[in-house]
């Protein structure tokens, strides 16, 4: 989705050959599959961060074309609203320094990022759902002036048959909107993705891994309570983004934004045959015709969003490889969290990535998948099943097994010594405080009340000093 298109008005016939390519490049992928002719390279990682620019008064500011022109970096990109930016970083192999590496190469680019807004008379702010978002700045008036964005605010409004957005989260308190005609709501729901690239014979076992860890993931880097000022969900960019990009008449397995519906079973192929099998074409725009590049088929991924996406691209070589993207994170609240977050996840899903006996086998995909709605919801208070169905504290789960078993994955990553000690002690300090961003958000407001302004003055001041969330005072 962050490929430029010439036009947002589309006829018959350009679905027609869109689906026409797309069928003929899924069954290319499917020989590359047969072949196990994807790169066999060692796990690579990369990330993505979703920011938000805010003025002066600690609101959106629309300004990320100005932002983007003056930064000039490669690695910085539009979003969907105009007062969202996204920031990557270079993809490192899986080894040694790789945190402290990315760690400091994304931290320049952040530094310039935030000396660029300073000249703009503007802020950058790194968090799932800003609280001082209202209504009124998710309006198509602020989608990014590309013709991508007006294409999919379009193109989703034609599959919802002229419905409105409808909007039910019940969370510690309960929201309820209907009357949103466009997919503006999305802008609401800035996260920190994650992607490893993986050889295809591991694909299936990380990708089923990747999914049962979303709970435990969310519920501890939840960062996401307050939406136009109703305390919701821990973390509300959950449902939010699920409701936004919702498509009636659209069966339930197969929403757009989704954990899908059953484990993988031989191969991640099958992730792929079900976006073709089950997902409108959302933009058939005109890409290029070389079947050998799967353009349409790549494409047609970015338009279905999947908490957990298998991702196919190439490398400097033009070889394909395999990547596994974990959406669920939200951003924020410091980047010293951020890369904590990052090291965790990468040491646990090693771990049941790669254990002997497959842990899908051990944990229902349905159960897996209340799991993460508990978790989101209820963040490290939420009581969840585990393996052989036993139900406890995820908290518990978190602190006494997750933890040792990142540390293990690490070790056998053959990651720095000083890197597992200083990532993992955060994560550490972080369960025993019981502190992520949604529950410093909301001790936050019980002592000095719902003003969003000034939590979000709070919230960027703390932010900035770079210190990760268990140490924010009140």
């Amino acid at each position: 989705m962050g490929q430029d298109i010439d036009r947002i008005v589309f006829k018959k016939r350009d679905f027609n050959f869109f689906e026409r390519q797309l069928k003929e490049e899924t069954q290319l992928l499917k020989k590359i599959f047969e072949e196990d002719g994807f790169v066999k390279k060692d796990k690579k990682i990369g990330l993505e961060i979703e920011l938000w620019l805010i003025d002066r008064n600690l609101n959106p500011a629309p300004m990320n074309e100005t932002f983007l022109s003056k930064l000039a970096s490669p690695l910085a990109f539009p979003e969907l609203a105009t007062y969202n930016v996204e920031i990557n970083s270079v993809p490192e192999l899986l080894k040694g320094d790789v945190f402290r590496k990315m760690g400091s190469s994304v931290k320049k680019t952040l530094n310039k990022c935030y000396y660029t807004a300073k000249t703009l008379d503007i802020k950058i702010i790194s968090i799932g759902t800003l609280p001082t978002v209202e209504e009124d700045h998710l309006t198509i008036e602020n989608v990014t002036p590309r013709p991508r964005y007006r294409a999919l605010n379009q193109q989703v409004l034609r599959l919802r048959q002229g419905h409105p957005v409808q909007l039910n989260i019940l969370g510690k308190e309960n929201l309820r909107t209907s009357f949103h005609q466009s997919v503006m709501l999305e802008a609401a729901t800035t996260s920190l993705q994650i992607h490893t690239r993986i050889k295809q014979s591991e694909a299936v076992r990380y990708y089923n891994a990747s999914q049962i860890l979303s709970a435990p993931m969310v519920a501890l880097t939840a960062n996401s309570p307050f939406l136009f000022g109703k305390d919701l969900y821990d973390e509300t960019r959950i449902p939010l983004f699920e409701q936004a990009l919702y498509v009636y008449g659209q069966e339930d397995y197969y929403r757009r934004v989704t954990l899908g519906y059953q484990y993988m079973k031989e191969s991640l192929m099958e992730f792929f045959d079900e976006n073709l099998e089950h997902y409108n074409v959302l933009l058939p725009i005109d890409l290029d015709r070389d079947p050998q590049k799967l353009s349409h088929l790549r494409f047609h991924n970015g338009t279905i969003w999947k908490w957990n996406r298998a991702v196919v691209g190439y490398d400097s070589d033009k070889e394909p490889h395999l990547r596994i993207e974990h959406r669920v994170i939200p951003s924020g609240p410091s980047f010293t969290d951020i890369m904590a977050n990052v090291a965790f996840f990468s040491g646990i899903l090693h771990v049941y990535g790669t254990m002997k006996e497959p842990p899908e086998n051990r944990l229902g995909f349905d159960i897996m998948k209340n799991n993460f709605y508990d978790a989101a919801r209820d963040g490290l208070k939420s009581k969840i099943s585990w393996f052989d169905n036993k139900r406890g504290s995820i908290h518990g789960l978190l602190t006494d097994v997750l933890l040792p078993q990142a540390r293990e994955g690490l070790e056998r990553l053959d990651i720095d010594k000083s890197d597992i000690d200083f990532y993992l002690n955060i994560i550490k300090e972080r369960l025993h405080r019981k502190r992520n961003g949604a529950n410093w958000q909301r001790l936050y407001v019980a002592k000095y009340g719902r003003d969003m302004q000034r939590l979000t003055e709070a919230y960027l001041e703390r932010q900035t000093k770079g210190i990760p969330v268990h140490e924010w005072s009140l």
